[in-house]
Formats: structure tokens, sequence, C-alpha cells
């Protein structure tokens, strides 16, 4: 039976999209600016007008389904194109408004990104910029659905059908924390590793393995005993740090707890660990102007860091 959609209230959409935004419900009540009881009525009487379950929550969960991804999916564009309205009808020329929406990779260190949103700053003031930690398998996922406009993120080779711009290759290695076994320990081989219990970034969980871990042999034992997870960079190393287990860590954003003797490398001699951090977009998504404006000065920024000599 097909459910009548002619009275589906356009509110419940926009619940149902800011839920999905902020992944909690308590979050999306308060940006919403009502009551946490209204939000959870608004997702049901949602699921009750289309007659599908749209996510699936439970105390450590938090899940879309089939449907819910689809109907995220379309809401993100009708959303996105209402907010043009309002840029499109001001005629503005001086000043460009809007919301810049940004995914990432947890903790880049990219020059040209930051030295980019300075600048977007300096010359449109009125562009309001969001950006979302992800993992690499959901940026990607996003950029295709066309829910946002761009990603920072590691790739092992560029995506069929996104626009995957190579921005810097990024030096991983494989490190413990000052409790582990391992510390202060020289000569450490790929064979040592294999079967410790390792503390793995969220998209490993996911099907998504790091390149360092495919260098490493993600089938021949390596990375098997998972002893915690996070999607953020500060979490894992704090897993790392407190001897859980061993971890595969960007060597530019752990330099200071190296330097301080914290962390102890263990990379296997020998073998090169590392991951191709990229720009990604989708050439069939429309863009607002304050994205277009934002790519073309991000762009401008990687063409003179590239010249620097």
């Amino acid at each position: 039976m097909k459910s009548d959609l002619r009275a589906l209230d356009w509110n419940l959409l926009r619940t149902f999209f800011v839920i999905i935004e902020e992944r909690s419900l308590t979050r999306a009540a308060v940006r919403l600016q009502i009551s946490q009881p209204s939000v959870t009525a608004a997702l049901q009487r949602l699921e009750i007008t289309l007659g599908l379950r749209l996510i699936v929550r439970a105390s450590r969960r938090f899940e879309l389904t089939r449907h819910g991804e689809l109907l995220y999916g379309e809401c993100a564009q009708i959303f996105r194109g209402v907010s043009r309205i309002g840029e499109k009808l001001s005629g503005a020329e001086r000043d460009i408004t809007g919301a810049l929406r940004i995914l990432a990779v947890t903790d880049v260190r990219y020059a040209p990104f930051d030295q980019a949103l300075r600048e977007v700053h300096l010359r449109y003031p009125s562009i309001t910029v969001q950006i979302d930690t992800v993992s690499s398998p959901q940026a990607v996922r996003a950029i295709s659905r066309q829910i946002a406009p761009l990603a920072i993120c590691l790739l092992t080779q560029p995506i069929a059908g996104l626009t995957c711009e190579h921005l810097e290759r990024e030096e991983f290695g494989v490190f413990c924390g000052t409790p582990h076994p391992f510390f202060a320990k020289e000569g450490c081989a790929v064979e040592h590793l294999r079967g410790e219990s390792f503390v793995s970034f969220s998209c490993y969980n996911e099907g998504g393995a790091l390149e360092p871990m495919l260098a490493l042999g993600v089938g021949s034992g390596f990375g098997g005993r998972i002893s915690g997870s996070s999607a953020h960079l500060p979490e894992v190393l704090r897993m790392v740090q407190a001897g859980i287990g061993i971890g595969i860590l960007p060597v530019a954003s752990v330099r200071r707890e190296l330097d301080a003797g914290l962390l102890w490398c263990i990379s296997p001699e020998g073998v090169q660990l590392g991951a191709d951090l990229y720009l990604v977009t989708n050439p069939a998504m429309s863009l607002e102007l304050a994205e277009v404006s934002f790519l073309s000065i991000l762009r401008e920024m990687i063409r003179a860091d590239r010249l620097e000599p």
C-alpha cells in the first residue's frame, strides 16, 4: 500500500535531516530549539507517514536503514536548493553568503587547506563554515550521494565517477605507548607485530583499510586483534599511549608525543608506510556560490604551495 505524501509535513523532513546531521536526538533538539520528546515524536510521525523504518536506534547504535539513507540523500538536495533561494534572490554582488560544509578525516595537516579557510573568511566573512570529521569511506559515500560538496580524505586510489585531486603523500608509522612491552625496543619485524592487540581507526572496521595496513599485510595476521577503535585521531592516540594496543598513526600528527617520549616507533625496517591525501568532489553536483568560491581559493592555495621551492 503506497503512502499518500500530499499531506506530508515538510517540517518532519527538516527534523529528520537535522537528526542525521547531528547523529543524536538530543543534539538535534538543541539545534532545532525544541524539546527532545518533540524530536522523537516528529521522527515517529515521519516513519508512520511513510510506512517505513528510517533509523535503527539502541543504547550504543545509531544506523540509517536503506530507506533512511535514500531519504537523507534526497533531503540533503532539497535543503541545499532551499538555501540557494535566498542567495539567488538577494542579488548580492559584493559579498557572498551561505553555508560551506567540508568533510575531512581526523586531524588533517595540510597547509593550503588552512590557508584557504583563512582566505575565504577574509574575502567573504558572511560565509559560515562547518567541518565534519568522518572516515574516508564515509566521505566517499557522502560525496557520491551529493550530500556534501567536498571532502579531504585518504584514498588508496582515485574513485571512478568522482574528481579526486591528489594533495600529498602522508607518512605513517607503527607506534606503541610506554606501558607496552615493545616500548624502547629496537628492530621490530613484521612478524613481531602480527597477533598484537591493535588500536584502529573506524574506517578499518568499515572495510576501508588504510594503505599502511595493506603494506603490512592485512590478510597475514596484522591487525587481527582489535582492542580499541575511534574515528578521531586524538582518541586513537590516547588508547595507544595507554597501552591498549599498537597503532598506525600519521607521523606529523604525533611528533610532539614522540619527542616527549610518550610514544615509541616500532615500524619494521625497510617497510615504507604512507597514505595519499585527496580532495574529492562530485562533478555531477550543482554547487552553491560559497562552495564554488572556497574550492577556487583552495585550488589557488594548492597551486601556490606547489610552486614554492
